[in-house]
């Protein structure tokens, strides 16, 4: 993938939006099913018409569908579910349809030798998929089990056929759909009874390939579905659990502004233990080092959660005054009696409100502009006025 990472037009295509991408993917994916499905459909329609309504034994059927129609048939079918399932933008989504349209394009150019403006779409798909692979990134449970299913009925599909078409190397010889069922899942769950047993060198191969596959997709299934699960319990735990315990003496900072994001840094940097506190889906906002809880700032339970009682300073650090107003009375309920409240004003004139709240400290940063744009002009160096720019309510303590 560096390759296409490094192709400069790639952040220049026309379509930014990647929903808008994704259904582009969709469509083209949809499209493409229809292509591999078309002959098959083609050649079953003409059959009925020149045969009418005769009865087919499934062997007879399997036969009459042909050794390469049965793969490209059910990879058309599967193709068809995944076009829906690619608009979750899901890694494994794009991952499985473009291998199918590989394994697509090299049966019908190196098998069938089928040169077709059908291949073309097919390998213009591929090309599209890989020029927006940075779209597809997401990993979701859900869809992790939906593959896991659709990969197990596949398998089974797949075996089903096989045995059909294999009926008589088979001893005693399978003519039905349920035999064939029945023994293919036998072999997926390596149970082996016995009672049908391959005969013939094929049959025999044929009949590893589903063990091997079985034990494959079982194995990988199982990994898939409890690896995604015991990874987000983990990071949960890490998060949160491990996350609070560690939660003593430190500062809380309220809000994602820029102005937010830069003091958290800096306090980062400095060595000094912070928890954030944000709206629910601003959590992006922050780097992945730093403690982060996701909430309504003016919520007690919010704030409790980031241990405000234990930390040693709030500060609300909001855009907009009036929230910092509801974050400071929620954190005069819920912080410790050694906690000191601070809060930003964006608005000068707000200053006397939020005085009212009575926080250990206030910061206006046009007071605090303005008083060292006066200090540089004027060349004073008194830091007593830029100390005095911080109004207090109450006295500050220091560390």
């Amino acid at each position: 993938m560096r390759i296409f990472k490094n192709i400069k037009f790639f952040n220049y295509l026309p379509i930014k939006s990647p929903l808008l991408r994704a259904l582009i993917a969709s469509l083209l994916l949809f499209h493409d099913s229809y292509l591999i499905v078309k002959p098959f459909l083609l050649k079953s329609f003409r059959n009925f018409i020149s045969e009418g309504n005769q009865n087919y034994s499934w062997h007879d059927a399997i036969i009459f569908m042909g050794l390469l129609d049965i793969p490209r048939f059910f990879m058309g079918i599967v193709l068809f579910l995944i076009s829906f399932i690619i608009l979750f933008r899901t890694r494994l989504a794009w991952f499985s349809s473009v291998s199918i349209l590989f394994c697509v394009s090299f049966i019908d150019y190196f098998i069938s030798k089928t040169h077709s403006t059908d291949l073309l779409y097919l390998i213009g798909t591929i090309i599209y998929l890989l020029f927006v692979w940075r779209d597809f990134y997401k990993h979701n449970l859900g869809t992790i089990s939906l593959f896991s299913l659709l990969s197990i009925v596949s398998l089974l599909v797949y075996g089903s056929l096989g045995v059909l078409y294999l009926g008589d190397q088979f001893s005693p010889h399978i003519l039905n759909i349920y035999e064939a069922v029945y023994f293919v899942i036998v072999c997926m769950s390596t149970v082996g009874f016995g009672d049908i047993v391959p005969v013939s060198d094929n049959a025999r191969i044929f009949t590893v390939t589903v063990i091997i596959f079985g034990i494959t997709i079982f194995a990988a299934s199982v990994a898939s579905i409890a690896g995604t699960m015991v990874r987000n319990n983990v990071k949960k735990i890490l998060q949160g659990k491990m996350a609070k315990v560690t939660r003593n003496n430190h500062c809380i900072v309220i809000g994602a502004s820029y102005f937010a994001q830069g003091v958290c840094r800096k306090f980062v940097e400095s060595g000094i233990v912070i928890t954030a506190v944000c709206r629910v889906g601003e959590k992006g906002f922050f780097t992945e080092k730093m403690d982060v809880i996701e909430g309504d700032p003016s919520s007690i339970d919010t704030l409790s959660e980031a241990g405000a009682k234990q930390a040693k300073y709030i500060i609300s650090l909001m855009e907009n005054d009036s929230d910092n107003a509801f974050v400071l009375l929620a954190a005069k309920e819920v912080c410790g009696e050694n906690t000191k409240i601070i809060s930003l004003v964006n608005d000068d004139h707000n200053v006397n409100k939020i005085k009212i709240i009575k926080p250990d400290g206030i910061l206006s940063l046009q007071q605090l502009g303005s008083e060292i744009l006066m200090q540089a002009i004027s060349g004073e160096t008194d830091n007593n006025s830029i100390v005095n720019i911080f109004l207090k309510t109450q006295n500050v303590e220091g560390n």
